[in-house]
């Protein structure tokens, strides 16, 4: 399907190998914004961009797993996107199927290991079975973490993660006026990744559209004008080295 969408000519230009780099984030945040508009100005069907941004997306782990960085955060479908037209959603929620039908067996082989963050309960049942599935086969990897945030907004992870506290509160394993930034970390859907370093946005937008609203608090911000079914390895590498560029001081006096 789509055979022929995906990689632009700048992904030949990208496949020359990057020297290593000395310092990188540990964990990335990848907000893969532009699908539709890359396919629109190719006179395609949306859903054609988001099939090359699949392909990107398979790319974009490759090189996260060359490059040494410990875990990949992807926002795959947040859940404002239930607002877009029905045929379209049906499409991006078999994606998942699609994605790791060809790809697990990779995946397996660089021992990464599959994660989910969101509310994983609203989506269709074949969607389900699919992270059900992925999230089998790769419990026992070490290597990098690969955390897909599915039906996921930064908002509604705070607001459950308060639930989670209160309930630990009635039920007298949690005290009020005894939780801290630090403990708060246990409540969230990221609790055991480490800290958010770094997130990269696609396609020309500058905000975080709901990504990982508490943990971006001190992650350094990189945006590109290229529409994500166009980043490439060698997009991925820039970003890398500009943060390492940066002077992370949070809050302090350098």
């Amino acid at each position: 399907m789509f055979k022929g969408f995906g990689r632009s000519q700048r992904a030949s230009a990208a496949a020359v190998e990057q020297p290593a780099l000395d310092i990188k984030p540990r964990h990335i945040g990848l907000i893969m914004d532009g699908n539709g508009r890359w396919a629109q100005k190719r006179g395609l069907p949306r859903i054609a961009g988001h099939h090359a941004g699949m392909l990107a997306m398979r790319e974009a782990i490759r090189a996260c797993d060359d490059f040494g960085i410990e875990c990949v955060t992807l926002y795959a479908f947040s859940t404002e996107n239930w607002k877009r037209p029905p045929a379209e959603v049906d499409y991006l929620m078999r994606l998942p199927e699609q994605f790791f039908r060809s790809e697990i067996d990779e995946l397996v082989r660089r021992n990464a290991q599959i994660r989910f963050i969101g509310d994983i309960s609203r989506l269709p049942a074949h969607t389900q079975e699919t992270v059900r599935r992925a999230i089998q086969c790769t419990q026992h990897n070490t290597g990098m973490i690969v955390n897909f945030a599915l039906n996921y907004g930064g908002r509604m992870e705070i607001v459950a993660a308060m639930e989670r506290y209160a309930r630990e509160v009635m039920e007298g394993r949690a005290t009020v006026g005894q939780l801290t930034e630090a403990a708060c970390d246990r409540y969230l859907d990221t609790a055991g990744l480490p800290p958010l370093d770094l997130v990269i946005r696609t396609s020309g937008e500058i905000r975080l559209s709901n990504f990982l609203l508490w943990q971006a608090a001190y992650a350094e911000l990189w945006f590109t004008d290229v529409l994500w079914p166009d980043f490439t390895r060698e997009d991925l590498y820039q970003a890398i080295c500009d943060y390492a560029k940066r002077k992370r001081r949070f809050g302090a006096i350098e």
